[in-house]
């Protein structure tokens, strides 16, 4: 089959490898590269880097509502997308067949977030939904869901690795029915809608006065991309791992510093937080363990806030 391929983040390569193994992609659209780092480096998506090694021409429109033409032109049999970022176009919907393969169990997490999302609630289980895809985000009529289980060690990395996993293996069974005129569908249940909108700077920020586990969670949701962050007497922290501990002093203010020798211990609304990787302005990612000998960044009774103290 003749397939458009749609995609930005590392979820979407292994649906398209999948997918290039077994059909003819002849065209992959992708986001704009972007600058990454504290250098700005102007950075391919990871789906545009699998693309060149596959040696499959690459599209990068900066806005597709107006730049879609040399997909009508290539007149493929089906586009498919996987986290690409960008609604598509009505004129592009009506004349060409779309589905997508999104990292929830739709209707819940309808947006650019779900699998960070499904981290942040904490939930026990997730999964991927294959849909044809409609003029409104992620609305469109069903086609397969399949679970996956959510271990309490996961973080974004892991969850996004095993559901792109799993959608690569579904989406050529969807493929072989819509071939074959075998495909069901079924629509969204409206009452069960819930959003998981593309997250914003202030979403990576963590609020001490809040429940330990919405902390961890948080944490979790963020690593190893972009991490979560508080400031600190004007120094931007970030973590990347943490668990709740059993030392509590109830005495502190939510977001003190309680411990900062062998452990990095945060007090939280309900209790206590252990820090397991962090790192702090000029440094790499580490484990905190490594952090502690000898820094002077962080002192027992400091206190974390959400925002920057200079402003």
């Amino acid at each position: 089959m003749k397939i458009v391929f749609m995609g930005t983040p590392l979820f979407a390569v292994p649906i398209l490898e999948k997918l290039n193994s077994k059909h003819d992609v002849v065209l992959v659209v992708t986001q704009p590269d972007k600058p990454v780092g504290r250098k700005k480096v102007l950075t391919p998506s990871a789906v545009k880097q699998k693309a060149k090694l596959l040696q499959l021409p690459v599209f990068q429109p900066l806005k597709l509502r107006s730049e879609y033409q040399m997909i009508l032109d290539l007149k493929p049999d089906l586009i498919v997308t996987a986290a690409y970022g960008q609604m598509l176009p009505k004129a592009l919907l009506d004349s060409i067949k779309a589905i997508n393969v999104h990292g929830s169990l739709l209707p819940k997490y309808r947006g650019g977030a779900p699998i960070q999302y499904a981290l942040f609630d904490g939930l026990k289980e997730t999964g991927i939904t294959i849909m044809f895809m409609a003029y409104q985000m992620d609305s469109g009529d069903i086609i397969e869901q399949k679970k996956i289980k959510i271990n309490q060690e996961d973080n974004y990395y892991t969850l996004s690795h095993k559901l792109s996993l799993l959608g690569s293996q579904m989406i050529l069974d969807v493929i072989r029915d819509y071939e074959s005129n075998q495909i069901k569908r079924f629509p969204q249940d409206e009452t069960q809608i819930s959003f998981a909108y593309t997250l914003k700077r202030s979403d990576e920020k963590i609020d001490f006065n809040q429940p330990s586990q919405v902390i961890v969670n948080r944490i979790r949701g963020l690593s190893p991309e972009p991490g979560a962050y508080a400031y600190l007497k004007n120094n931007l922290i970030k973590f990347y791992r943490a668990k709740i501990s059993d030392i509590i002093d109830s005495e502190a203010r939510p977001g003190t510093v309680i411990e900062n020798k062998k452990k990095l211990l945060i007090s939280t609304l309900d209790g206590t937080v252990e820090i397991l990787e962090i790192q702090t302005p000029g440094k790499r990612q580490m484990a905190t363990i490594d952090f502690l000998n000898g820094q002077t960044i962080i002192q027992k009774g400091d206190v974390f806030i959400e925002g920057n103290e200079m402003k």
